[in-house]
């Protein structure tokens, strides 16, 4: 907190309550239970997920076809294929993008804000989401495919994380502090260069399209997306995953981390690394999806605790549930689907002035 020049506002009972003693938080571990229905929710939203839309499947359809088309049990069809095609085709590709974005933003949020030693940052803190919006862009106005438009907004988001750390290298090692004004100067140039898109576009077809993909949408998601987001999303989590408890060590500063043995560079550039491919992968497909990053994490303290080694686990359940059921809302509130990225800025910002008022801005 001191090296981004903030005023600290950790709680002094918190820190009592949930402090390093070593290598080990004295917090209370989540029951059995808390576990149970961490689960319970995502799943469950998942599967609601796949009966609800305008076109009516009933449950004993869409179990049917998921046991016939996944797993290739013996049961007579007694569906359409206008059925089949809605649950196979878009409802359940839609549904498991949906898991994966919103519980890799979640862990990528967690991840940060205990790398940054800030609760209030989030995935897009380094300039990811501007260079991948740029990108988008791009690839839009020169009327590419979808998959160059994705591969271009991939790039560009990988590539301004890249320029924001090593421009962060004024010497041997990166402060947090250089870190996050190297990521305001990246991001605002990226921004500027979308103004510039947008600003030559045409009126009538390219700048909507590129004004309604920034608003963030799991319409488009097909079978084909999913095929090639899951490896670089997955990856990244588990990732992100099997370095839980370093990020422990992180968060209690480079100098106690040193002490410790950790090699706070390397730990550092390799959670950058996994965030950007969620955050790079989650905006070429979905656009920009802000708020689930910086609300999930601190709800799920509420819940966990501060410690890593739960907390993010429990980010992904929580922020896969999460995105699924706004997900869910988008297509049903209204005849035209919502934004994604409305809806989650809607819900998230109230929520997330709550979670403040809460916890002061604080860990617990």
């Amino acid at each position: 907190m001191k090296e981004l020049g903030m005023s600290q506002t950790y709680d002094e009972r918190s820190s009592k309550k949930h402090s390093f003693t070593g290598l080990k938080y004295i917090e209370k571990k989540p029951s059995v239970l808390k576990w149970a229905l961490m689960t319970a929710f995502p799943v469950f939203l998942f599967i609601l997920s796949l009966f609800l839309g305008r076109y009516t499947v009933s449950p004993d359809q869409v179990l049917c076809i998921l046991g016939q088309k996944l797993l290739n049990l013996p049961i007579d069809r007694f569906w359409t294929d206008t059925a089949e095609t809605v649950v196979i085709k878009v409802r359940l590709p839609r549904a498991i993008m949906a898991a994966m974005v919103g519980g890799g933003l979640s862990m990528s949020g967690a991840s940060f804000q205990g790398m940054f030693q800030n609760p209030l940052v989030s995935p897009f803190i380094l300039g990811v989401s501007a260079g991948a919006s740029f990108g988008a862009a791009i690839g839009l106005v020169l009327e590419l495919p979808a998959i160059g438009i994705q591969g271009l907004s991939f790039l560009f988001g990988l590539l301004a994380v890249a320029i924001t750390y090593f421009l962060s290298h004024i010497y041997r090692v990166a402060p947090i502090l250089m870190l996050v004004l190297s990521g305001m100067v990246v991001s605002a140039f990226f921004q500027a260069m979308l103004s510039l898109v947008k600003f030559a576009a045409d009126d009538e077809e390219k700048l909507p399209a590129i004004t309604f993909w920034l608003m963030g949408s799991l319409g488009s998601v097909n079978l084909h997306d999913l095929a090639i987001a899951v490896i670089p999303l997955m990856g990244s989590i588990i990732l992100l995953y099997l370095l839980r408890w370093k990020i422990n060590v992180l968060s209690m500063g480079d100098r106690e981390a040193r002490a410790l043995g950790i090699n706070n560079e390397l730990l550092k550039a390799l959670i950058i690394v996994s965030t950007t491919i969620i955050t790079s992968s989650s905006v070429a497909f979905c656009g920009i999806i802000g708020w689930v990053g910086q609300v999930i994490p601190h709800f799920c303290r509420m819940i966990v605790g501060p410690d890593h080694k739960v907390l993010i686990p429990a980010t992904v359940l929580i922020g896969a549930g999460y995105l699924i059921m706004i997900d869910n809302l988008c297509r049903l509130l209204m005849p035209n689907e919502i934004p994604l990225g409305i809806l989650t800025a809607a819900i998230g910002a109230p929520v997330f002035a709550y979670l403040l008022r809460k916890t002061r801005g604080g860990w617990n």
